[in-house]
């Protein structure tokens, strides 16, 4: 339990910043930023833990190997060399990643398969029969990263993404990631403070994600397996102790309110909110934006993720934004506004300056982050 390790947590771009104070929070140490990533150290707990409790993690890795090569027959031969009945049984199936920025090795499929090579070689040599390979439901994933003619393998420790929480049992047109929810809600510094309202929620992420932030629930409860629950070393006491800590939870006086036009996705959220058991800590109802008269409040919290223009005709999508613009400032007096748009143009159209700007990826899709704050001085009453 002891023993410290180097660990590597994936992210999304532009939430590296977010994620390392995360992982400051679970106490671990030597945090460094890199891209799409942060390299930290712990040990096992701090392992669980990362998979358990970091909103912003896509996956954290346990590097095992690292070695040079420069050719394809070296990366095999030092691949080999490892001892792989440390870290897997031969009755258990595997996979391999691979992600390779060198010239000297330009086909990153070809890596993973040298790599699948060496470790069923190394098990035939050693029992005379060799494991299975199964990249769809693998017992222990491997992840190797070639950068020139460094070669790190890794124990990939969560098994599926943990973006998928478990509990978005239906989803809208466009949804978005569960961790980019998290982050923009990190990212806007809201911490359960105030009201929160996505007055166009979709499915329901961002809110699920405010819920979830608000009441200090890990993202991991839903989750059914994390792949170290695989592995040789795995302790389920300690996992059960890590499961059953409730310190973090705490009470939350304010609303979380979602509200959207469509129907349909209104009962996508609402399926994904009772999924989530948080049917009692969130409103829901059907609404337009432009209807809806938000609660009147000294400070509050908007987080949304309004249609990009794949929804919407190119004509409307300039339109839709400036009636926005107009809904914001006429009946958002005292909330921090936040918009996540992938839509320029549309931007530009949006009618407000806004007082921040941060650069994000839905997906494939380059977006701006931007807060647009609402401030009361109409709502002043007059001197007589």
């Amino acid at each position: 339990m002891s023993e410290k390790f180097q660990m590597v947590a994936k992210t999304l771009q532009g939430l590296e910043n977010v994620l390392a104070e995360e992982l400051h929070e679970i106490g671990a140490e030597n945090i460094e930023l890199g891209c799409r990533a942060v390299t930290f150290s712990g040990n096992k707990e701090t392992l669980y833990k990362s998979n358990f409790w970091l909103r912003t993690a896509l996956r954290i890795l346990k590097p095992i190997h690292v070695f040079n090569a420069r050719t394809i027959d070296e990366f095999y031969g030092n691949a080999r060399k490892f001892d792989w009945t440390s870290v897997m049984d031969i009755s258990q199936k595997f996979a391999v990643e691979s992600v390779v920025n060198s010239e000297l090795f330009p086909h990153s499929r070809y890596i993973a398969l040298k790599l699948k090579d060496a470790i069923a070689d190394h098990f035939r040599d050693r029992f005379g029969k060799r494991p299975f390979v199964d990249p769809k439901k693998p017992h222990i994933q491997f992840h190797v990263h070639v950068n020139n003619d460094i070669c790190t393998v890794s124990l990939d420790s969560s098994g599926e993404s943990l973006h998928r929480r478990g509990y978005r049992v239906v989803q809208d047109v466009a949804p978005i990631n569960e961790v980019l929810a998290a982050g923009l809600i990190k990212l806007s510094g809201w911490d359960g403070d105030s009201v929160f309202i996505d007055p166009m929620c979709g499915s329901g992420t961002i809110i699920i994600e405010a819920a979830l932030i608000a009441y200090g629930i890990a993202p991991g409860i839903f989750r059914q397996h994390f792949g170290f629950e695989n592995w040789l070393d795995f302790d389920d006491q300690l996992l059960q102790s890590i499961y059953n800590d409730d310190s973090r939870e705490r009470n939350f006086e304010y609303l979380i309110l979602g509200r959207d036009i469509s129907k349909r996705a209104l009962a996508s959220a609402m399926e994904n909110v009772k999924e989530s058991g948080l049917q009692k800590k969130i409103d829901l109802a059907v609404a337009s934006i432009f209807d809806y008269n938000p609660p009147r409040v000294d400070r509050g919290m908007v987080i949304t993720n309004p249609p990009y223009g794949e929804r919407l005709k190119k004509d409307q999508i300039e339109n839709f934004y400036k009636q926005l613009s107009d809904v914001f400032k006429q009946k958002y007096q005292g909330y921090d506004v936040w918009l996540i748009s992938s839509n320029q143009d549309a931007l530009k159209s949006f009618g407000l300056r806004p007082s921040k700007k941060i650069t994000l990826f839905n997906g494939a899709l380059e977006c701006k982050y931007q807060r647009f704050s609402m401030y009361r001085g109409s709502l002043k009453p007059k001197q007589n």
